[in-house]
């Protein structure tokens, strides 16, 4: 708690953790709410930190991780490929878990591996889940790569989905050539022209429209059905390379928006063409991305400022790329989650995006505690990992942006979690005669959390067992012995206080909970335990143990 800020409020989470264990442990009470994921993992260049899973000891292995300094995946190993790609693939699994249906994620990536991800990425999301490669300028010098300066690095973007389409951005300079008694208009064929969506992957978008040769209207477009009529034209969309293509609409749309929003218009070679009415004055947004205007400057310029001109962070990425990304993959009470946060850009851009739209975003952020080399900028000024200069970035940046913005209510908060091993004592199940050793187990059973952990601690965890959001609010019950996690639709009563009496759980039962979760050392007695029981159950109230 002391490390957060808003801890009571805030709908934001900062996890420090390897972001393997993390994205396992998130997976009840997030599965299919992130609405989009932006990630800058290593580009394995030969010195960034890549290590090995160990699936047999996880939480050991993330320990002695945290323990040691950095180590490198130098090119010269024989599996320097492999090694970054088994660190890559469980994580890609495990968030497209995570997104929602109309989820999408944002990679950042070199040349190194930019060809092996995607490969990697068309397994884990579908080949036809790729939504494309941005190009992006983030070097107007070039990197001397063997002849050739490069200027750009790249962004893989896929959906979860098809039922994802990312946001089109504002085209002041679009003109409508048509006019209805709705404004003007302009035409895009509702055919897909992505051969990869065709009639063997998507049999119920192709199917007939029937056109009225003899009627249009003052725009020259013509009347159509989806029944079939004497004298009418039948259509459907036509074969490109030799692949059947399809509609982008299904039957039922189609038949809403039928001679409103869709139409037929009679082609050059004489042939029909089914379009639909399109009335925005945005566009979608293109492949090639220039970042390297002194806004942003690959991000260093940024950081300095908001560290009073120091550096703690090399190689931040540029803000306005990922609000770009924010922009186009999420909507305006998206969770966003990035789980290679480093210096906590994501968390940034949430809370200036928010600001500037009045959006009510909310980021999750996963770093892994790196240690800082000794002889940098940013151990000698304090900070002795990458999560510390991450978190201290999101009070700066929200301190800063809630100053620009004192009229606007911004969640500039963020709750501390931490990865580590269960809060309980692991209960020893091996048969025993020995009194002093049975002794010990029934004490553990009344001692049941490990050493230096809370009740509160153990609250998180029940949370996480149950599919919560981390963010829930925490209040005592009336009486003071007991925790409540308050959900809107589901509340959970936890009591871990030993020796409660037939009082507390009277006044537990009157609190507005749907399930109560006690310890077994809270009932002194069996019939304590049975009157318990019988007294929530007289309330349609559920009971468990643990």
């Amino acid at each position: 708690i002391e490390e957060s800020k808003d801890w009571d409020k805030t709908k934001n989470i900062y996890i420090e953790g390897d972001n393997l264990e993390v994205l396992k442990l998130l997976q009840k009470s997030y599965n299919g709410r992130i609405k989009m994921i932006y990630i800058d993992p290593p580009y394995n260049t030969g010195k960034d930190f890549v290590y090995k899973d160990n699936f047999e000891d996880n939480i050991a292995n993330y320990k002695a991780i945290t323990g040691q300094t950095q180590k490198s995946n130098p090119d010269t190993n024989g599996r320097y490929h492999t090694n970054w790609l088994n660190m890559m693939y469980p994580r890609l699994k495990l968030a497209r878990i995570l997104l929602s249906d109309d989820g999408v994620i944002f990679i950042s990536i070199d040349d190194n591996e930019q060809a092996n991800l995607k490969k990697i990425c068309d397994d884990v999301f579908g080949e036809d889940n790729f939504i494309g490669m941005v190009t992006v300028k983030s070097n107007p010098g070039g990197r001397d790569y063997g002849g050739l300066a490069q200027v750009h690095d790249y962004l893989l973007v896929y959906s979860k989905t098809n039922e994802c389409e990312l946001n089109s951005v504002a085209d002041d300079d679009k003109e409508f050539p048509f006019q209805d008694e709705n404004g003007g208009f302009s035409l895009m064929e509702l055919r897909n022209r992505n051969i990869k969506f065709n009639d063997k992957n998507r049999p119920n978008l192709r199917y007939p429209f029937y056109i009225n040769t003899e009627r249009k209207d003052e725009n020259g477009l013509y009347e159509i059905s989806l029944e079939k009529r004497d004298g009418w034209v039948e259509l459907y969309p036509q074969e490109s390379q030799g692949v059947k293509t399809v509609w982008r609409w299904g039957k039922e749309k189609s038949l809403k928006y039928l001679n409103k929003d869709i139409k037929a218009k009679k082609k050059q070679d004489g042939g029909f063409m089914i379009v639909q009415k399109y009335r925005s004055n945005l566009k979608r947004e293109r492949t090639i991305w220039d970042e390297t205007d002194i806004r942003n400057e690959a991000g260093s310029l940024l950081i300095k400022e908001i560290f009073d001109n120091k550096k703690p962070f090399d190689y931040p990425k540029s803000i306005n790329l990922i609000e770009r990304c924010i922009s186009l993959g999420s909507e305006n009470n998206s969770i966003i989650l990035d789980f290679f946060s480093g210096s906590a850009t994501t968390a940034h851009a949430v809370m200036q995006l928010n600001a500037e739209d009045n959006g009510n975003r909310k980021f999750i952020m996963v770093q892994l505690p790196e240690k800082t080399e000794e002889d940098s900028d940013a151990y000698k000024a304090g900070y002795k990992n990458i999560c510390e200069i991450g978190k201290e970035r999101i009070r700066r940046a929200g301190d800063k942006i809630k100053a620009e913005n004192p009229d606007k209510d911004i969640d500039i908060g963020f709750k501390v979690l931490k990865l580590d091993t269960s809060n309980l004592k692991k209960w020893n199940n091996a048969p025993t005669k020995d009194a002093d050793e049975v002794a010990k187990r029934i004490q553990l059973s009344l001692d049941y959390l490990e050493a230096n952990r809370t009740e509160l601690d153990l609250i998180y965890e029940v949370m996480l067992k149950y599919g919560l959001d981390l963010t829930l609010p925490i209040t005592k019950s009336a009486n003071g012995k007991a925790y409540i996690v308050n959900g809107e639709d589901y509340k959970l009563l936890v009591c871990s206080e030993m020796n409660i009496t037939l009082e507390d759980i009277e006044s537990f039962a009157n609190e507005s909970v749907g399930t109560y979760l006690f310890a077994d050392r809270c009932f002194s007695t069996d019939n304590l335990l049975i009157n318990a029981e019988e007294i929530l159950k007289s309330r349609n109230k559920e009971m468990r143990l643990f």
